[in-house]
């Protein structure tokens, strides 16, 4: 099995620091389609550090911008809402069993229509204000406890389907998702 490495960075520019994820996201969707690739390996690697990205970026990063007026109360839950929707696609390419379906090609791009729909609105919305808003020094802080939140949960195996399926099931309890029913009526 072919070892995808995510990168562990201990410090630098949050800023930069979530945008090289954004990349290493697009770069690890490119293998999942490619059919010549280790697309197990390939979606391990990218649950992993989705999953570790999100949960360190809203415990760690969300919280301080709005103290700093960066982003509103509304940015920081229209972007946790969209880490729980990216959440829930992922889950069902989780659940995918084998890699070469045209079910898991199609929860392959139903994860990446939900991803660059939020990359890009981040990254417009979120980071620009904390290029401009938000100190370096900052930035800085805030890329060291990202980073050390993100590593901590990569250990922790938190890309396992388990935890996942963990975590859409608190963001339905939250209100982040909408009820199993009320996803059924729009089938």
């Amino acid at each position: 099995m072919t070892r995808y490495e995510i990168p562990r960075p201990i410090e630098g520019d949050v800023v930069e620091l979530i945008l090289d994820d954004h990349r290493l996201f697009e770069s690890l969707l490119r293998e999942l389609r490619d059919a010549t690739a280790d697309r197990e390996a390939a979606r391990a690697a990218l649950s992993a550090v989705l999953i570790a990205h999100g949960e360190a970026e809203e415990e760690k990063v969300y919280t301080t911008l709005r103290r700093k007026d960066a982003i509103d109360e509304h940015e920081a839950e229209h972007g946790e809402e969209e880490h729980a929707e990216g959440n829930e696609v992922l889950l069902a390419l989780l659940e995918c069993k084998g890699t070469d379906t045209q079910k898991f090609d199609d929860a392959v791009e139903d994860l990446a229509t939900a991803l660059n729909h939020h990359i890009g609105e981040e990254e417009q919305t979120i980071l620009n204000p904390a290029r401009t808003d938000v100190s370096e020094t900052v930035r800085q802080e805030l890329g060291v406890a990202w980073a050390q939140r993100r590593n901590e949960l990569l250990d922790e195996d938190c890309g396992s389907e388990a935890n996942v399926r963990r975590i859409v099931e608190r963001a339905h309890d939250e209100g982040l998702l909408p009820a199993d029913d009320e996803d059924d009526e729009d089938d």
